[in-house]
């Protein structure tokens, strides 16, 4: 089997596609590019494969409708585009896919949302359930809430840990660009990498940025969402959207990344690559050890600084002595609260001021070592 065919028998698919591959020259939102789309999602669908999309376009869509000439700059008016464009955006896959008698669902995500444990376990039940009634999950960031602070940042790793979220068996990376090449694809004699096998096969290729008016991501986003899938054990492929009928074939098409980790769910996965840290916390070397090689939570003892500001489940980093991160967790206190807790134990907090702080700063449920 090909490398590229693995694409065609997978049997739980997430495919995202960017918002240059929905848009017509005017900005605008392609209804005869977003239907072709849908056509070859319909048609893999009824022959059994469950999918679920990660759509970008929402802001896009709003553009016109609000009477703007560009992509808006600031956050603000970005939200309100979002806000018009979104409804329209599912309309638009509601009536393309009906006319496949395939029923879809809204999910909007963010990053926030989706790291709690509470939340991840939510969105996980949510999207099963609606693959199981037979419905087409559509996700996208939930651009009309999400702050910087708490965005995915781009569509492309939103797909990547949707794919780790349900366990999918492969991700599709659809936008403007046919494949990855070893330099810029408008140089002359640039050749396209049709697999890679790991990072080593990534060494001196040259990676560009966003080539698109109305989108976020680029390739550099695209091979670190392909890095993130192919962590959790999903293979990656990312081509051209007008070539969605071809990869979804199994056909020699865009470049395929293949898995370097094994599947299976892991919540930690999240709290590494969808989190912004909001503080830090720097502890000593016995901590250092602890949290590293006995992988157990982190208490107050352990810690000797604490730097920024964040509230009670709040992403933060955790630092060696050195200042480097060593891992990432939610965190059980404020920043006002931590720092009369420092180098404490606690049992001795617990006596002193209740037990409610005989409790980890960060469970080890919650951190992930990085």
């Amino acid at each position: 089997m090909s490398p590229h065919s693995v694409i065609s028998t997978a049997r739980r698919l997430v495919v995202k596609v960017g918002s240059s591959s929905l848009t017509g020259v005017d900005g605008g939102i392609d209804h005869g590019r977003l239907v072709a789309l849908a056509n070859a999602l319909a048609h893999k669908h009824l022959d059994g494969t469950q999918i679920v999309l990660v759509s970008s376009g929402a802001i896009a869509a709003g553009i016109h409708p609000l009477g703007l000439t560009a992509r808006p700059r600031d956050l603000a008016t970005q939200q309100a585009a979002a806000s018009v464009g979104q409804g329209a955006l599912l309309a638009g896959y509601t009536q393309a896919f009906a006319g496949h008698d395939i029923t879809v669902g809204q999910v909007l995500l963010t990053a926030d949302d989706v790291t709690r444990r509470t939340h991840y376990a939510n969105a996980r039940r949510t999207l099963e359930r609606l693959l199981d009634l037979g419905v087409l999950p559509i996700v996208n960031e939930n651009d009309t809430v999400a702050t910087s602070e708490i965005r995915f940042g781009d569509n492309d790793r939103l797909a990547a840990l949707v794919a780790h979220l349900i366990d999918a068996d492969a991700l599709v990376l659809l936008s403007d660009v046919d494949a990855l090449y070893d330099g810029p694809p408008s140089r002359p004699g640039a050749r396209r990498i049709p697999v890679v096998r790991g990072p080593q096969d990534l060494v001196g290729v040259e990676i560009g940025g966003s080539g698109s008016k109305v989108g976020t991501g680029g390739m550099t986003t695209k091979i670190e969402a392909a890095r993130i899938a192919t962590a959790a054990g999903v293979v990656t492929s990312v081509t051209a959207a007008d070539r969605v009928t071809q990869v979804l074939a199994g056909e020699d098409v865009g470049t395929v990344f293949l898995p370097i980790g094994v599947r299976g769910r892991s919540r930690r996965l999240w709290l590494e690559h969808a989190t912004t840290a909001r503080g830090r916390l720097i502890v000593d070397d016995g901590a250092v050890t602890a949290l590293v090689q006995r992988k157990t939570s982190l208490l107050p003892a352990g810690i000797t600084a604490v730097e920024g500001t964040f509230h009670d489940g709040d992403p933060v980093d955790v630092c060696s002595p050195d200042g480097t991160a060593i891992a990432r967790g939610l965190v059980n206190y404020s920043s006002s609260e931590l720092p009369s807790l420092l180098g404490r134990s606690t049992r001795e907090l617990a006596r002193e001021l209740g037990p409610e702080y005989e409790r980890e700063v960060i469970h080890r449920d919650d951190l992930v070592v990085i």
